[in-house]
């Protein structure tokens, strides 16, 4: 069957996250109901990056084996808007037929999130859906000395939520804060983030810039082997995946076989 890419973008705030779960709606189970509900057969979606509940995404790829019948169908996109979403939450943004090798979560070389903060007394309302709150008085430029103290092909571990047989090596190519008077951006790009890892990497920022966690301590955390209870956890809702970067067609195929040989410790000292 020919495969499609599919790029999205949806408001996390109405789905508990992308993965599909009985009972639950999220935005895995959606699409998929929705291109079932065409294909009139079962139809599975694979995504670049999931994400959990609450978090939002402006930049998602995914990709799906379908029916001839459903690759060649009008305005696929816009249809499976119209049944994926409530009220616009959840937008096709565009499909095409993948090219040779393509596998949306395998094939990919980098993903770029983006953290939205609100510091001060009093949030703006339209920023309480995409931007968490922050009330304590917050020096960025430490929390920018930390975010560069990161930056790296490192073991992650007290950064993630544990999964058995899963490496939380990854390499953390850019970091950055930007502070537009009240509202701070953080900008992250690595090859892959483990579970969790953006929102607890963005909360070690905060604690070191409200003075509750010092610099030396959160890069010490780098020598940790497992969560830490230092780093903390930012909320969903300030955090969106804005980009999936992915190699030249021909290279496809070999990013997505490189990419599923599982890292080790020994990549650390190459």
């Amino acid at each position: 069957m020919p495969r499609i890419r599919l790029d999205l973008a949806y408001d996390g705030g109405g789905f508990s996250g992308w993965a599909a779960q009985p009972g639950l709606r999220t935005c895995q189970g959606e699409l998929e109901r929705a291109l079932t509900t065409i294909a009139r057969e079962p139809v599975r979606v694979t995504v670049a990056g999931r994400t959990d509940a609450g978090v939002h995404a402006s930049g998602q790829v995914a990709h799906a084996d379908v029916p001839d019948s459903v690759a060649v169908v009008p305005q696929l996109a816009s249809r499976l808007s119209r049944l994926a979403a409530r009220e616009g939450d959840l937008v096709v943004r565009s499909i095409a037929l993948a090219p040779p090798g393509f596998d949306a979560r395998f094939s990919a070389v980098s993903r770029s999130y983006r953290y939205r903060i609100v510091a001060g007394q009093a949030p703006d309302p339209l920023e309480r859906r995409t931007a968490a709150h922050v009330a304590r008085p917050i020096d960025v430029d430490a929390m920018r000395r930390t975010a560069d103290a990161l930056v790296g092909l490192r073991d992650f571990a007290a950064f993630c939520k544990p999964r058995e047989g899963a490496t939380t090596i990854r390499e953390l190519r850019a970091f950055t804060w930007a502070q537009e008077g009240e509202l701070l951006t953080a900008s992250l790009t690595a090859d892959a983030f483990c579970h969790s890892m953006v929102r607890a990497l963005v909360a070690a920022c905060v604690r070191v810039g409200e003075g509750r966690l010092g610099l030396a301590q959160a890069a010490a955390l780098l020598d940790e082997r497992r969560r830490s209870p230092l780093t903390g956890l930012m909320p969903a809702h300030g955090l969106t995946l804005v980009a999936v970067g992915y190699p030249p067609d021909d290279l496809l195929a070999q990013q997505a076989e490189r990419a599923r040989a599982r890292r080790s410790a020994s990549d650390l000292d190459a």
